[in-house]
């Protein structure tokens, strides 16, 4: 089975990332985005959901898997590999920072705020950039 999840790791901003504050992905329209859910579970929840929980969830929610199917859907869509956070619009286009403690858990800082920076320079934090929306 594949994984998404990062240990004691942060996700940095693209290089060619837009903004260098996180912002709110905005809604557009009725339908949510992958970014408006993947936000809503992370923000309001830090530490709690690892990476893996959150893209399937996000997945299970866009595509309405019941909860009976829920853990059978979860083998399947990890049964191939799926992009990480570091292709989330979170980290290319709203400039969120995705942190994963040693459990394996996330939470996201905007890349102005005090957090980020000190993760940025916290010499026993792994990071890697988030992949650049333009080659």
């Amino acid at each position: 089975m594949h994984s998404t999840n990062y240990y004691n790791t942060l996700i940095e901003i693209a290089e060619d990332c837009p903004i260098h504050e996180g912002e709110m992905p905005p809604l557009k329209g009725e339908k949510k985005s992958v970014a408006n859910y993947q936000f809503d579970m992370v923000y309001d929840n830090p530490y709690k959901y690892t990476s893996d929980d959150v893209l399937f969830g996000v997945f299970a929610q866009r595509k309405e898997v019941s909860k009976s199917e829920y853990d059978d859907e979860r083998v399947v869509y990890f049964s191939k590999g799926q992009p990480c956070f570091r292709a989330s619009p979170l980290t290319k286009r709203y400039g969120w920072g995705v942190h994963s403690d040693e459990n394996g858990k996330i939470a996201i800082y905007g890349a102005e705020s005090k957090k980020y920076q000190e993760l940025v320079a916290d010499d026993t934090v792994k990071k890697v950039k988030a992949m650049k929306s333009k080659r």
